[in-house]
C-alpha cells in the first residue's frame, strides 16, 4: 500500500518531488519502529497508541516538534488515503495530539542592508557572464519572492519582458504570474546578452539560468550564490534563498502591500501562511514606538 500511496501523491495530488521523498522517508521509519517495538508488521492495522508511542519517541531523541508534526502529517495524509481506499474505517492519527510549537518569526535582512548590497556589488555593465548570473540570482529572489525549487525551474519562455512579468510553477504544479520592475527587466536583457555571447545558441534546454559550463543551474549553486552575497552584509545564521523570500514579503507589508496580493504572489494556498509577515509588521512598530515615544 506504500507504493501505492506514494504514486497518488505524485500522480493524483501532484506533491512536489520532495514531498514524495520525506512523506516516504517518514513512513519507512515509522514501520521500522512499530515492527521493533510492536512486531507489527502492517502499518494499516497500526493504532492510536503505536502513533502516539513513536511520536513521543522522536520528542525523547531531541527531534523539534516543528519535524514531529510534519511526521504526524505524512502519517495524517497516509491514513486518509487507507480510508479513501477501504483499507481502514477510522484515521488513527486523529487522536493523536501534536506537540506545541514555538512561534517563529520569519528571518529577513532589513531594507537598508539590501541597499548596501546592491551598492557594494556596483555597476553591473562591465561584469562577465557569471558575475551577472549571479547577480541575477539575487535580484530575481529578491524582485519576486520566488522558492529556490521554482527559480532553478524557470525558462526562458516563462520571461515576458514585455509585460515585465515572470511566470512560476509552484507547488502541486500551479502557475502564477508575477510582475517585477524596470531596474530587473534592464538586467534580464543584459544577462540574456551576455548570456548569448557565453554559450551562443547552446542555452541549456531552454532553462533561463545557467551554470558557467552552460547548463541548467542547480539549487546548491544557486543556494551558494545567495548565502556568499548575504555573508557580505550579514552574520546572521540563516543566508538562504527562503531569507530573500521572506525579505520580499516583509518589504512589501510594509510598504502597505496588501496581505491578499503578497499571498498570491508568494504562491500560498491559504491565507494564514501569509499572516505570519504581520507579526514583523507589529515588531518593527514596537521597535519605533520604543524608539520614538519619551514614555516608552
Amino acid at each position: 500500500m506504500t507504493e501505492r500511496f506514494l504514486q497518488y501523491l505524485e500522480f493524483e495530488k501532484r506533491s512536489s518531488r520532495y514531498t514524495v521523498i520525506s512523506y516516504a522517508t517518514d513512513l519507512r521509519q515509522f514501520k521500522e519502529f512499530i515492527l521493533e517495538e510492536f512486531e507489527l508488521a502492517d502499518p494499516a492495522k497500526a493504532q492510536y497508541l503505536h502513533i502516539r508511542t513513536w511520536l513521543s519517541a522522536l520528542m525523547e531523541q531531541g527531534i523539534t516538534a516543528r519535524s514531529v508534526n510534519r511526521k504526524k502529517t505524512a502519517l495524517q495524509t497516509f491514513y486518509r488515503f487507507l480510508l479513501k481506499e477501504g483499507v481502514i474505517t477510522e484515521n488513527p492519527v486523529k487522536r493523536v495530539i501534536s506537540p506545541k510549537m514555538s512561534k517563529r518569526l520569519p528571518v529577513y535582512i532589513e531594507e537598508h542592508r539590501m541597499e548596501e548590497l546592491f551598492h557594494k556589488i556596483g555597476e553591473y555593465t562591465t561584469m562577465d557572464f557569471c558575475a551577472l548570473r549571479n547577480l541575477m540570482v539575487l535580484e530575481m529572489f529578491y524582485a519576486t519572492g520566488m522558492r529556490l525549487s521554482e527559480l532553478v525551474q524557470l525558462r526562458d519562455s516563462d520571461i515576458d519582458q514585455s509585460g515585465m512579468t515572470v511566470k512560476v510553477l509552484g507547488k502541486r504544479n500551479k502557475e502564477r504570474i508575477i510582475p517585477y520592475g524596470p531596474s530587473l527587466s534592464a538586467l534580464i536583457e543584459k544577462y540574456i546578452t551576455e548570456r548569448q555571447k557565453q554559450f551562443h545558441d547552446s542555452t541549456g534546454a531552454g532553462y533561463f539560468f545557467l551554470t558557467d559550463s552552460g547548463k541548467k543551474i542547480y539549487q546548491k549553486l544557486a543556494y551558494r550564490i545567495v548565502n556568499d552575497y548575504l555573508s557580505c552584509i550579514t552574520t546572521m545564521e540563516k543566508k538562504s534563498p527562503h531569507v530573500l523570500r521572506h525579505t520580499f514579503a516583509t518589504h512589501m507589508l510594509n510598504k502597505g502591500a496588501d496581505l491578499n496580493v503578497i499571498k498570491e504572489l508568494l504562491g500560498h494556498a491559504n491565507l494564514s501562511a501569509t499572516q505570519i509577515y504581520t507579526h514583523n509588521t507589529i515588531e518593527k512598530l514596537k521597535n519605533i514606538y520604543k524608539q520614538a515615544h519619551p514614555k516608552a
